[in-house]
């Protein structure tokens, strides 16, 4: 059993508070996934679930994790730096483990993750290892721990789709208890049977979450028909309650008309004015209750249903069209290699975009789209006769880690412009706060955003998008998918998103050995 008990997590810098008195309890069986918009959190509560200490770097944590006999295995969002350095071998010798296993073992598991038999005792960096290639080697150190509690930060970033049904796989026949952060859509749909949802309301002054036992897909639904049941309800009470309050307000004019006017009219007509007085004070009296009955129903009238709302921004204006059918860009390269020289990834590739296509490049793991794809931004960014921007898979090869989100998009200082960018981060769910922290201090997806900000700043008429959709919460992902397929321009990509791949692109190349097919 994983028991959380009334954590609130403070953060430090700001005073925030990112979770409020959060409690939860998963079992053996459990595969709940923790959703919610860039910045909320997920990634604390993971490291601190793990290890408290991981997270009081930068904020305060008050609350107690029960974990009596369970053993936790954590896969971070990103590799340690600590770790780059090392080799495969000294990196998996550090599992407790690892020399415990049989060749037999460790042959099964190379097998199962699609790696050669002697990548455990290679001498190859961890550092020069793909995106994929790291998620695999940190999955197959945890595992072979034989943790029984799995927490995996972002596990389906830069891992190829045969590794993400592999993981999909793992997922689905854990015995015990898995708590994992994901983007992916699809892997949530298929694996989560809890729902952990936290959000930030009423413009990132209020900390919430909901817990639900039940499938992503179910949540979705019923979370959006109970936010219309509610909205519709509470439309209905404010109407009801204007229509009330103005009758009130006429029987209350009618009682005042009276006792103004009881001493002035001929109370020959209607018997004892002493009687009429002490008549017309139980009225009031009567009306005065009415009205303190209805402010208490006023007090439990049905509020309007707040909701922390998706990003959404445009990518490209009409300047950015390209007419259909015609050629834009014709890219050749006789062979790929490595960083280093040291190997040839592929040959004979060639790529032809025509007008607004959506490209997508898909391959396995180290097959080299990464590498191929940066030398297509640089030689698509040097040209006179397209406007390209570029999103690396790697932010920080284009952030500027020390400086805050509007520093890093205006170069000018002037007040206007900064005005109009600390406007569009608004609108990106940035508090104030945070568009003046380092970027350094930001979550993947905030980071993620400020690159697509740049972009839309811009006039580009091709993006290079190196998994676009990596960082984005699944409640973001729809969002971005439409405002790339409905940008104007081109697009050549990398995803192992299904839902991306589904619903943006227009075309898809395999890079293998033998070039784009």
């Amino acid at each position: 059993m994983l028991q959380v008990k009334n954590l609130t997590i403070t953060h430090r810098k700001d005073l925030r508070i990112i979770l409020e008195n959060f409690s939860m309890v998963l079992n053996d069986g459990d595969k709940a996934v923790i959703i919610g918009e860039e910045g909320n959190g997920k990634s604390t509560l993971m490291k601190w679930i793990y290890d408290p200490e991981m997270a009081e770097e930068y904020t305060e944590c008050e609350g107690e994790r029960v974990m009596a006999g369970e053993m936790p295995g954590y896969l971070p969002q990103e590799l340690p730096e600590a770790d780059k350095e090392k080799t495969l071998y000294e990196y998996f010798s550090e599992a407790q483990l690892f020399f415990d296993k049989e060749p037999k073992e460790l042959a099964r598991m190379a097998a199962e993750f699609q790696v050669a038999t002697d990548f455990f005792y290679s001498d190859q960096k961890m550092g020069s290892l793909s995106g994929g290639e790291k998620v695999k080697a940190q999955l197959m150190r945890l595992l072979m721990d034989n943790p029984t509690v799995l927490l995996l930060d972002e596990p389906s970033n830069d891992i190829d789709i045969s590794t993400l049904e592999l993981l999909e796989k793992l997922i689905n026949n854990w015995k015990h208890i898995v708590l994992f952060i994901s983007h992916d859509e699809t892997l949530i749909e298929n694996t989560a049977n809890v729902v952990i949802h936290i959000e930030q309301i009423m413009r990132k002054t209020k900390s919430r979450y909901t817990i639900v036992k039940d499938n992503y897909q179910n949540y979705i639904k019923n979370r959006a028909a109970n936010f219309e049941r509610q909205e519709q309800q509470a439309l209905n009470d404010r109407r009801d309650k204007k229509l009330r309050d103005e009758k009130y307000r006429r029987l209350m004019q009618s009682v005042n008309r009276a006792q103004t006017t009881i001493g002035s009219v001929d109370t020959g007509h209607i018997g004892d004015p002493m009687q009429a007085a002490r008549n017309l004070k139980d009225k009031m009296h009567t009306v005065k209750a009415m009205g303190r009955r209805f402010e208490k129903e006023d007090e439990n009238m049905t509020e309007r249903p707040e909701q922390e709302e998706a990003i959404f921004f445009k990518l490209g204006d009409k300047n950015a069209g390209m007419p259909a059918g015609k050629t834009v860009i014709e890219y050749s390269l006789d062979k790929l290699t490595t960083p280093d020289g040291s190997k040839v990834l592929s040959k004979d590739i060639f790529l032809r975009v025509r007008g607004p296509e959506k490209i997508c490049i898909v391959g396995t793991n180290g097959v080299g789209k990464t590498t191929l794809l940066k030398k297509m931004a640089e030689e698509m960014l040097s040209r006179s006769d397209i406007r390209a921007q570029y999103m690396p898979q790697n932010y920080e090869e284009l952030l500027d880690l020390d400086v805050t989100p509007v520093e890093f998009l205006d170069d000018t200082g002037d007040k206007a412009v900064r005005t109009r960018i600390r406007t569009y981060l608004g609108s990106l769910k940035y508090t104030a706060d945070e568009m003046d922290h380092p970027i350094r201090e930001l979550s993947g997806g905030q980071k993620a955003k400020v690159l697509l900000l740049k972009m839309s700043l811009s006039d580009a008429n091709v993006l290079i998008l190196d998994e676009p959709t990596r960082n984005f919460s699944p409640l973001s992902g729809p969002v971005i998918r439409k405002m790339i397929a409905s940008f104007p321009g081109a697009v050549i990509s990398i995803s192992h998103d299904r839902k991306y791949i589904e619903e943006v692109c227009t075309k898809t190349y395999t890079l293998t050995e033998d070039g784009l097919k």
